[in-house]
């Protein structure tokens, strides 16, 4: 088991319940814009938030943001010490760095100190854009090795100034490389890991990426905390996470949607219903399974499995309640018949 560490009241690792971050695609320095956004990643279900702090308007709009919003704040800081401190000053719950990066053993052990006076951990954050160069002459480029030898051995300069309260991640933006990467730093360290696939793609193509490569290793008792990078709106990457987390059996809640991909036994629209119903449940609460099933093949024992359930027929559907049909609809009436049944 993992080391345990605490990010503005939000536990990593030591078996806490695993996190689900997201990254601000808003200009920090905007305080309205950022707010506004960060609002809607927590009602996603965002469990933690980083932004972009690249210079000192964004490391000060820090303490503006922080008094505005309710979950943890993280600050993602490259090359200038600096930047750390003014977002500590503001309230940050965590930092994001690279040690290496950031000067010399005093602003090392600067940003040491000042993490630990407030108790905010630090995450190391190696991808494999950023390895030393070294590195990718020993090892023949960014592999899993020198992924985890560079996130070690900046790990070991916070650990030389005393400072233990660190969270480790070693993204590539090849699924192989990472789960490589996190298999072999989970052997070597027993700090938290923050999972994710870095630079994995647009909507789609990095939700599989991110769901093959998070999903593998949550699998496998790896993982603490994850962030998955997409190329879209960041609230899909919470969406994206929470499913993920939900595939994996590490969280559970909120509504399960079990749906056939029709076939051409199928006589009612069963995507436009499946989608319908996805979209109406997406902020349901409830603790229930719901089957939106096309034909009389499989679709009524699946439906009679769920808490709730629809069987298509030709043009028209059952709906099922704990295994009892309760009615007969025509296909219009469906969806709202459903949502009624559940209470919705």
């Amino acid at each position: 088991m993992t080391r345990k560490i605490i990010a503005g009241g939000v536990e990593i690792g030591g078996g806490a319940p695993i996190s689900v971050q997201s990254m601000c695609s808003t200009p920090t320095g905007d305080v309205e814009a950022t707010v506004a956004q960060i609002a809607r990643l927590e009602a996603a279900g965002c469990d933690i938030v980083r932004v972009a702090v690249p210079d000192m308007e964004a490391a000060r709009a820090v303490a503006a943001i922080k008094k505005r919003i309710r979950i943890p704040l993280v600050a993602d800081v490259h090359f200038d010490y600096r930047l750390a401190l003014g977002a500590l000053d503001g309230g940050v719950d965590k930092v994001r760095i690279n040690p290496g990066n950031i000067g010399g053993v005093e602003r090392v052990r600067a940003v040491a100190r000042a993490c630990e006076k407030r108790r905010v951990p630090i995450r190391v954050g190696v991808n494999s854009g950023s390895v030393e160069r070294a590195l990718l002459q020993k090892y023949g480029g960014p592999t899993a090795q020198a992924l985890v030898e560079s996130a070690l051995g900046h790990a070991r300069l916070l650990e030389d100034v005393g400072f233990s309260d660190i969270c480790l991640s070693v993204k590539s933006s090849t699924v192989t490389c990472t789960v490589e990467a996190y298999r072999l730093l989970s052997q070597r360290c027993d700090y938290p890991l923050h999972l994710g696939v870095t630079e994995a793609g647009t909507e789609f193509l990095g939700s599989v990426n991110s769901a093959v490569g998070i999903g593998t290793l949550l699998n496998e008792g790896i993982g603490d905390t994850i962030r998955v990078s997409l190329t879209a709106d960041p609230v899909r990457e919470v969406e994206t996470g929470i499913a993920i987390l939900k595939a994996a059996g590490k969280r559970s809640g909120g509504v399960r949607i079990v749906s056939c991909p029709t076939c051409g036994r199928t006589r009612i629209d069963l995507v436009a219903l499946a989608h319908e119903v996805e979209t109406r449940l997406k902020d349901c609460k409830k603790d229930v399974t719901v089957a939106v099933m096309g034909c009389a093949v499989n679709g009524p024992g699946e439906a009679r499995e769920a808490d709730f359930g629809v069987a298509g027929g030709d043009g028209e559907g059952l709906l099922f309640k704990k295994g009892e049909i309760v009615a007969k609809l025509p296909y219009e009436k469906l969806a709202d018949g459903l949502l009624e049944l559940m209470g919705e």
